[in-house]
């Protein structure tokens, strides 16, 4: 699709959703073809694995940069995930607040106050990410196997050392 055809079916306060790969970067959109976002040093179209380095950034800034110029040759979406949860603001808030922390440098935190954090916080004023929770989900789940495996491999020598030890006393 076009970025003319694509910005049709765009409106102010929508959450826009770029797929970077290994992560998702997220944006408001707020019209006239541009996006309002949360960015670490390390966030631009095309960053490739340098962007994985947010991760290690306290700081971000908030930047108004034209969407097909943070996009790049990324795809994307719009993804407003959360409207079934909560109700989105009206769109006047939702810009105004965006504007008024243009140029600003906030406190970023991967897990508690990422890009995603900030789109749904204009969007819904609750921040969210959903990348964490399946994040922290994922974890929990491979900590869960993790231990299951051990418990598995403790049961097992269990058996086969006492079957071992039974043979020995036999003799």
């Amino acid at each position: 699709m076009a970025p003319s055809q694509f910005e049709e079916k765009l409106e102010p306060g929508d959450l826009i959703e770029i797929f970077r790969g290994t992560y998702q970067h997220w944006a408001i959109y707020v019209g006239k073809g541009y996006i309002i976002h949360l960015a670490p040093p390390t966030e631009h179209a095309e960053a490739g694995a340098y962007s994985m380095m947010s991760v290690l950034c306290d700081k971000a800034m908030v930047k108004k940069e034209r969407l097909w110029d943070v996009v790049g040759t990324d795809q994307f979406a719009i993804n407003n995930l959360l409207d079934s949860k909560y109700e989105p603001r009206p769109v006047r808030l939702i810009l105004r607040d965006a504007h008024s922390l243009l140029g600003q440098e906030l406190p970023y935190c991967v897990f508690s106050g990422n890009c995603e954090h900030f789109a749904t916080e204009m969007r819904y004023g609750k921040a969210e990410s959903r990348q964490v929770r399946k994040a922290v989900e994922v974890g929990a789940a491979m900590g869960v196997a993790a231990m299951i495996g051990v418990g598995v491999l403790a049961a097992a020598a269990a058996i086969f050392s006492s079957g071992n030890k039974e043979k020995k006393s036999t003799r």
